[in-house]
């Protein structure tokens, strides 16, 4: 949920006088990002209600095609562009950061984000979870989204110090061939299984007393958030905003129709899809892709819808819908812990006043009551997210506000 340069005034990334040209296209340039990123947050917010009150209706990694209900599908499948969306984002947010920094500089405040962002997965978001217990130490710790991106802030601020071709070669080499590791299964009891459950391996290591499950590994994600760096120069202080549009479209095409054709082929880069016995099931295994850790199949279609997102928005920038994703895209670290906490609010009173209704959770019928909980959500959640963006946009004597 990161965000390094998405919030900064218009002439943040170029010191100086501007012409009224280059000033209209920066502030274009973050509307775009800030309001592909306030998009995606609400996409986030479907999932997160979905596990609040469908808890009891668990999908799998990827989702079983065969069983799972089409509707309860596609409202997960939703999901998938989230973290793949920030994670690129924060790479090349990080890189307009850099047109007013150093790269020593960038490299510090990667470093000191992605600490800060590790700690928080361990305390405050740790805690969020609707069924999660605030007991000390706890339990069992699941490393997830905000971890993930902590840890790829940490391998970007040593790897933006490779030259741009070596940059994209490194990514692309991850993010495409990271598949050919999914043979290697280490157990608790071979040397490396701890190293290996980060990286690339979903797992659980015990740790003196504490259940940490690896959710999210890491590898893939460093390869996506290094990509998203290296596409950093498409968005320069006075660059060609058509030649970024087409550049930016062409991008997501190609990702898109690739994972077509490679898919299709059914020969690597993610499990086998299948005919099922309608067509509905067929399209669903199709779709079905494997997010713990991303595959490169996973990776190619959300990473280029991103992509056609952005391209779109930035064309039509003045619309009137725009500047309030932008205002929502602008403080993501804030919205996400606040709605985190709202949505544990909203379980834990429900579940005072009905108990447990679905075995030991609280939980809803129909998927159409979650979808309703997310409309009318939406508002109570965006005048704070609001409010908190326009704050760190006013205020930049705070220092401490730029890490949320």
């Amino acid at each position: 949920m990161s965000s390094i340069a998405g919030h900064a005034p218009p002439t943040a990334f170029s010191p100086g006088a501007t012409s009224p040209m280059a000033t209209a296209q920066a502030r274009t340039r973050l509307i775009a990002i800030d309001a592909l990123r306030g998009l995606v947050m609400l996409f986030m917010l479907v999932d997160h209600v979905r596990e609040t009150f469908f808890l009891y209706m668990q999908v799998t990694d990827p989702v079983d095609a065969n069983t799972t209900d089409p509707g309860l599908f596609y409202t997960r499948l939703l999901s998938t562009f989230c973290a793949p969306t920030f994670v690129a984002l924060t790479g090349l947010s990080a890189w307009l950061y850099g047109q007013s920094h150093s790269k020593g500089q960038v490299s510090e405040f990667l470093l000191k984000r992605g600490l800060f962002l590790i700690v928080l997965e361990f305390t405050v978001v740790g805690y969020a979870w609707p069924t999660q217990a605030p007991a000390f130490p706890p339990t069992a710790i699941w490393l997830q989204v905000i971890w993930a991106i902590g840890i790829s802030m940490i391998a970007l601020a040593a790897l933006l110090h490779l030259p741009r071709v070596a940059q994209f070669a490194v990514g692309l080499a991850i993010v495409c061939l990271h598949n050919l590791l999914d043979p290697i299964r280490l157990t608790a009891d071979q040397p490396g299984y701890v190293a290996w459950a980060i990286l690339h391996q979903r797992s659980l290591i015990e740790f003196g007393g504490i259940a940490v499950k690896t959710t999210y590994p890491i590898l893939p994600w460093i390869g996506v958030i290094l990509l998203g760096y290296a596409c950093g120069p498409w968005f320069a202080k006075g660059s060609d905003p058509q030649r970024r549009i087409r550049r930016l479209a062409m991008t997501g095409l190609g990702l898109v129709l690739g994972f077509v054709l490679i898919r299709y082929l059914n020969v690597y880069g993610d499990k086998p899809w299948f005919v099922a016995e309608n067509s509905t099931r067929t399209v669903m295994s199709f779709l079905a892709l494997t997010k713990y850790p991303p595959s490169l199949l996973f990776l190619m279609p959300t990473v280029g819808t991103g992509c056609l997102l952005l391209a779109l928005f930035e064309k039509f920038e003045n619309s009137r819908v725009m500047p309030h994703l932008a205002l929502l895209g602008g403080a993501p670290m804030f919205y996400y812990v606040l709605h985190l906490y709202v949505l544990k609010l909203i379980y834990n009173v429900a579940l005072a006043l009905y108990g447990p209704t679905k075995g030991t959770v609280f939980g809803v019928d129909n998927l159409s009551t979650v979808w309703i909980w997310v409309a009318l959500l939406i508002l109570p959640l965006y005048y704070p997210t609001r409010w908190f963006a326009q704050l760190k946009q006013r205020r930049k004597d705070i220092w401490w506000l730029k890490y949320l």
